[in-house]
């Protein structure tokens, strides 16, 4: 199942080892099978306040995803980024094939009719 790195990047000022960062993280995600989806672009805010910029590289798994985050590779060349350009960053597993939300729906509307059944009872 796909996974991602989603990061929120709290814009600073340019500095020469976010370049280097730039130019060198590829090489540490693509032994994992990451590639970058999102990167560089303008994103759209329509709920809510997400300043900065979005980077999301997506993995064919979330072991993929961990074992990059975690290789010496990636490690070595993390603090050219946060030194100047801190960050939010999650890793997140995506739904499997033929995922119904629908299904999710029931589910938590059948929970919360026994919880509601449970309180009455009390």
């Amino acid at each position: 199942m796909t996974a991602y790195a989603i990061a929120r990047l709290n814009t600073e000022t340019p500095h020469a080892e976010v370049v280097e960062y730039i130019e060198r993280i590829p090489g540490t995600f693509e032994p994992y099978g990451g590639r970058f989806l999102v990167h560089g672009t303008v994103h759209e805010v329509k709920e809510g306040n997400w300043p900065g910029a979005v980077v999301m590289i997506g993995f064919p798994g979330i072991a993929e995803a961990r074992a990059w985050w975690d290789s010496d590779t990636y490690q070595e060349i993390a603090p050219l980024r946060y030194r100047h350009m801190p960050a939010d960053i999650v890793l997140v597993e995506g739904v499997p094939a033929g995922y119904d939300s629908a299904a999710t729906a029931n589910a938590l509307r059948e929970s919360l009719t026994a919880t509601a059944t449970a309180t009455a009872a009390e």
